[in-house]
């Protein structure tokens, strides 16, 4: 059964083919962070998401960009499954030690929802209009424990 559709109609995320697929050893952990962010869609991603951040330093822009790499990988993260996409994004992440900011949104009119993630303080390679989306739910980085 197909999952129901979380984004915007109007998304401007552009077609799965003009995302290249990355490197097979790149694209093996991309499968596996999708497969995860597919079970933790049907979930509660935010309560899951608090504890796997745990450890992890802020992303940078540029260590968040291997949301090319699950665009590349899945055909529905590169078309409008944006909870799913963000999910995988940050799991991968989180696989190379750092976590961005996740987050889930809504605007109105007309109502629609999206899932996206941040580093450095912008969205990475969302639309300009994700700005515009009120956000609900943000799973940010956690704050550094020092020891004494």
């Amino acid at each position: 059964m197909p999952e129901p559709r979380r984004n915007s109609p109007n998304s401007t995320d552009a077609p799965p083919a003009a995302h290249p697929r990355p490197p097979l050893r790149r694209r093996a952990m991309a499968h596996a962070c999708v497969a995860a962010a597919r079970l933790l869609a049907r979930a509660k991603p935010g309560r899951i998401l608090h504890t796997i951040r745990r450890g992890a330093i802020p992303a940078t822009y540029e260590q968040a960009a291997v949301r090319d790499d699950i665009t590349g990988t899945s055909t529905l993260c590169a078309g409008t499954y944006c909870l799913q996409r963000s999910l995988a994004t940050a799991l991968l992440c989180r696989t190379r030690g750092v976590w961005p900011t996740w987050r889930t949104g809504v605007r109105t009119p007309p109502f629609t929802a999206h899932a996206w993630i941040e580093a450095d303080g912008r969205p990475v390679s969302e639309p300009t209009d994700t700005a515009t989306y009120y956000p609900m739910l943000t799973v940010p980085p956690a704050p550094s424990v020092t020891t004494r």
